[in-house]
């Protein structure tokens, strides 16, 4: 008889996997957390370590997060070493997944808010930049940023982190196809500029921003995809006058952000 058959043979133990942890609702770091508590932001609670507990700088977002009725708890250094990501500053809290807003939502925004200012980024896959970029967007006053569901940074840990808690404020939205994107907002009324060096480009200083627009910025190393910059109206860039050929996309947006923000600034100024 073949031995696997035999009653009560033993048979090898089954493996457990560790739970995946989404780590997705995390925000980490002093700044990015208080600003979640000042937005109004939901969070479950919040890990501070035994060693802040009477720090002054942390002072505000205890009471806050009191104020706020978010748990807060005191961990040991055993609890942050195991946490994935170093720059927390031993302060680690945990809120709901991140409410994504639809391009329908965003462009009604844009009527409500005119003249509007919406970023769209063409599969930016480093968080740092998407961060910096939600960020600049945020203090530039824009409607909302626009990515796509593939092959782009969603808004993670890391995301919150680099927009020092501008993803609180500033709608985003993601899309599934970024020409479809852009041929929606034209309908809407809304003027696009692509981020690209070329023959067809012409200085961003010569654009007029002051209208109801959406900037794209394409990604590292690679601009704007060739579909996607034929779907805009206007293709701009940014004169360079060293060797490297290109600006980090995180700069080159807020230099088209600011340049938008100066233009309307002596628009209502008037002569």
């Amino acid at each position: 008889m073949d031995p696997r058959r035999r009653v009560g043979a033993q048979r090898p133990p089954m493996q457990r996997h560790a739970p995946r942890i989404e780590l997705d609702d995390v925000v980490y770091g002093v700044h990015a957390v208080d600003e979640m508590l000042v937005a109004g932001e939901p969070l479950r609670k919040i890990h501070v370590g035994d060693d802040r507990k009477n720090d002054p700088a942390l002072r505000n977002l205890l009471e806050r997060a009191r104020a706020a009725n978010v748990a807060v708890r005191f961990e040991s250094r055993a609890f942050f070493a195991s946490f994935p990501y170093k720059a927390h500053q031993g302060v680690v809290a945990f809120g709901e997944p991140f409410a994504y807003t639809t391009l329908e939502e965003a462009i009604d925004l844009g009527k409500r808010s005119r003249p509007a200012l919406f970023v769209v980024l063409d599969h930016v896959t480093d968080p740092h930049n998407v961060g910096a970029i939600v960020r600049s967007a945020e203090g530039a006053g824009a409607t909302a940023v626009i990515l796509p569901e593939r092959r782009s940074a969603g808004v993670n840990p890391t995301v919150r982190k680099s927009s020092a808690g501008a993803t609180a404020f500033v709608p985003v939205a993601r899309v599934a196809n970024v020409g479809q994107t852009i041929r929606t907002l034209k309908k809407a009324g809304i003027w696009v500029f692509g981020a690209t060096r070329g023959p067809r480009s012409r200085p961003y200083t010569e654009a007029d921003l002051r209208g109801d627009i959406a900037l794209v910025i394409g990604a590292e190393g690679e601009g704007i995809a060739p579909l996607v910059a034929r779907e805009c109206d206007v293709l701009v860039d940014i004169p360079m006058q060293g060797r490297i050929a290109s600006l980090n996309a995180s700069v080159a947006a807020g230099i088209l952000l600011f340049e938008a923000v100066r233009q309307r600034g002596q628009a209502s100024a008037g002569p």
